[in-house]
């Protein structure tokens, strides 16, 4: 049992999405410039796009998580901490110690990544529309966990280097807790959230597998 009604988690986004406004315009902006990084893959891009997926979280974690949503859910005092935990992972792995490559990646994750993407920032919303649910209460792009869940994974599917295990887990993580809460609450725009956490394990495999083929050609 959840400690809130689906009325009350539509009305915090309700809320939240009134009281952030235009801050949703600006994720998009952010979003379709990390986007086009990616398309031109460079060591400034990678980090540009690291710093991007850490103000999201960050974002998230303190304007949604602790801001609104802690409003009816205590635990997303805890929620909000993971979130801007994330958001410093990030900062650590791509700016500061450059450990992260997006863009360049090639096959069917990197197209499964691309799809998770399009679905996070344009199925996404279209989806909640076509359920019903009014624009200004449904979770937006950049600034709301699962869609920015989401993005997340579809960025890492397109790295053309070994991602960090630790940068993988609270990501993971939240793809359980908000997937499962979206099965409770049923919100089906999210549940993909739940399917999208397959991904590190993907990751984790395709890195893997690199490493075997540089070790290989390397002998």
């Amino acid at each position: 049992m959840l400690p809130f009604t689906r009325e009350q988690f539509v009305a915090v986004f309700a809320e939240y999405n009134a009281g952030i406004w235009p801050a949703q315009v600006l994720a998009y902006v952010l979003g379709l410039a990390m986007v086009a990084l990616l398309l031109r893959p460079s060591p400034v891009g990678s980090r540009v796009i690291g710093a991007g997926l850490a103000a999201m979280w960050a974002w998230t974690g303190i304007a949604y998580h602790w801001a609104y949503f802690s409003q009816i859910n205590k635990a997303a005092l805890a929620f909000g901490a993971l979130f801007v935990l994330q958001a410093a992972a990030f900062l650590y792995a791509a700016v500061l110690r450059d450990r992260l490559r997006f863009g360049g990646a090639t096959g069917t994750l990197a197209w499964l990544g691309w799809a998770l993407i399009a679905y996070a920032a344009v199925a996404y919303p279209l989806l909640g529309l076509g359920l019903g649910h009014r624009a200004a209460e449904i979770p937006a792009f950049g600034v709301t966990p699962c869609p920015v869940t989401i993005f997340t994974f579809g960025l890492l599917l397109l790295t053309s280097a070994a991602v960090s295990r630790w940068v993988l887990v609270i990501p993971f993580l939240w793809s359980l807790i908000g997937g499962s809460a979206a099965f409770l609450l049923g919100v089906p725009q999210d549940w993909l959230l739940l399917v999208s956490g397959a991904s590190v394990f993907l990751i984790v495999y395709r890195d893997r597998a690199r490493q075997g083929a540089g070790k290989v050609v390397h002998a």
